[in-house]
């Protein structure tokens, strides 16, 4: 049963005017810090947004799309993507999430996309050899093997692993285009064009050549194209930086940490543990979106009707209440369940893709691959972003 509002036992909420959009880019955790500290949710002006970062608040959020809506009134995703299932509650969220069917699911990841993943694997771990030491990792390899893995399960056959990486990171600007900047729409628009042309152009290809894909799967079902067009925008966008950033920010830890890297070395099921760390240290999707349905309190604060959340996952999954030391990288901490693929009905449905591919292939084949890898001192790892976060950066030595 929904809470009653009781205004009297509540608090306002507060106003975050010293938050500035370049301070998210570079290093949003001090200001989470700092925000988490004196409420579970402020009003922060910057980015027209009530911004959630206490575990809790962020928690009940997820489970709650009757409080707390997906379907977000001016919502950047829509202006990017089009009105995608992260953007519909139940039941209409349900109808798309089951359109995929089993395309993503571990069964099939097993069957066909594990082989798909050693392929691929193997081919860029030799691009990033060829490009010797002092290569970046990302470039050279995380990126075009995130996204060559992501076009061949969705079915493009059509686009290369480089159509990929610009459609993905120019949609995902759109979707996090808070500072409104004319250029960055300019981009998505032209990317989802590009995407719309390769999907038409796909579609009846698959009905007469069915194949695993997730197009070959929804070109046999009676799904509107608009609805495909949307989720499979949304796809291109999380499925291809997830594993991307997942990978990227978990080599990067561990090179950090070379006590660490041993113990993993020494224990290949700690590769999982590596991972999971890394996504709750620094959650490659940030913050996503919900709106309130009517006046509702939220761990103590009020939260009006119509008020536009970002559930900033990175942030809670940093809070020091359920969390001990939770600014340092530590495989050996406490296990609790972290927020990165968030929640609920909502939950990741690439999740199983991210953890087969890195988990199971790209990070015991990178470490094998390259004896005394490590991190390049004369050229430091540079990370950024809050809407979504990752090492944009990662020279490596070996």
């Amino acid at each position: 049963m929904t809470p009653t509002v009781d205004s009297t036992q509540a608090r306002p909420v507060p106003v975050a005017d010293w938050v500035t959009i370049p301070e998210l880019h570079a290093d949003p955790f001090p200001l989470y810090q700092r925000m988490r500290a004196e409420a579970p949710v402020h009003w922060v002006p910057a980015v027209n947004r009530y911004m959630v970062t206490d575990y809790a608040a962020c928690h009940t959020i997820e489970q709650d799309q009757e409080r707390f809506s997906a379907d977000e009134s001016g919502s950047l995703m829509k202006r990017a993507m089009g009105h995608s299932m992260l953007r519909k509650d139940d039941p209409a969220h349900d109808v798309d999430r089951k359109s995929y069917g089993g395309v993503l699911r571990p069964n099939t990841i097993k069957r066909h996309w594990n082989a798909v993943f050693e392929q691929n694997c193997a081919t860029y771990l030799e691009r990033l050899e060829e490009a010797g030491p002092g290569a970046d990792l990302i470039a050279e390899f995380a990126a075009p093997y995130a996204a060559e893995n992501l076009r061949i399960i969705m079915g493009f056959h059509n686009a290369t692993q480089e159509d990929l990486q610009r459609w993905s990171q120019t949609l995902i600007d759109g979707t996090g285009n808070y500072a409104d900047d004319p250029d960055v729409w300019a981009e998505a628009e032209r990317s989802s064009r590009e995407v719309d042309a390769a999907i038409d152009e796909m579609l009846p290809h698959l009905r007469d050549n069915p194949d695993h894909s997730l197009l070959s799967g929804l070109a046999h079902l009676p799904i509107p194209l608009e609805a495909i067009r949307a989720n499979l925008k949304m796809t291109i966008g999380g499925g291809l930086n997830e594993p991307r950033d997942a990978l990227g920010t978990t080599v990067w830890a561990l090179l950090s940490n070379p006590d660490q890297l041993a113990q993993v070395l020494a224990e290949p099921s700690l590769w999982s543990t590596a991972f999971e760390e890394s996504i709750r240290w620094v959650a490659p999707i940030g913050m996503y979106p919900r709106e309130s349905t009517r006046d509702t309190v939220l761990e103590g604060v009020l939260v009006p009707k119509g008020a536009r959340l970002g559930v900033v996952v990175g942030a809670a999954n940093r809070d020091p209440k359920v969390f001990d030391d939770p600014e340092r990288y530590d495989i050996n901490r406490p296990k609790q369940p972290h927020l990165a693929f968030g929640g609920g009905n909502h939950f990741c449905a690439g999740a199983w893709v991210a953890r087969a591919s890195v988990v199971g292939v790209a990070m015991p084949r990178l470490f094998d691959a390259l004896p005394n890898l490590r991190l390049d001192p004369d050229a430091p790892a540079r990370a950024g972003g809050w809407v979504f976060r990752g090492v944009l950066q990662l020279p490596v030595l070996w």
